[in-house]
């Protein structure tokens, strides 16, 4: 996939989605555990801000069963890691900008 360009994305730029995504990016699937310890974060409030990306179609979930415990494992889709690689980008067109001033 091509490198996105300078997108500013709504559904990303909240702290704790941008954090997330961020981690998603540097691994194929985050176990929701993982992130969740990670991120500092409860599951309720997690769940929400996977639910969002999931329905923007930027997170895809799998159901795996490990020592006969379910686990939800994440990760970004290719529209997500576009959608990602488009907002930091327009992060840092704004980073620079406010450098020139």
């Amino acid at each position: 996939m091509a490198p996105a360009g300078p997108v500013f994305d709504e559904i990303i730029h909240p702290p704790n989605r941008l954090k997330l995504c961020a981690m998603l990016a540097a691994a194929d699937l985050v176990e929701f555990a993982v992130a969740r310890e990670v991120l500092d974060i409860s599951d309720s409030v997690l769940s929400k801000q996977v639910k969002i990306l999931k329905d923007a179609g930027y997170v895809r979930s799998a159901k795996k069963t490990r020592d006969a415990r379910p686990q939800t494992w994440i990760g970004l889709t290719k529209a997500g890691r576009a959608a990602l690689d488009g907002h930091l980008a327009a992060l840092r067109r704004i980073a620079e900008q406010a450098q020139s001033v």
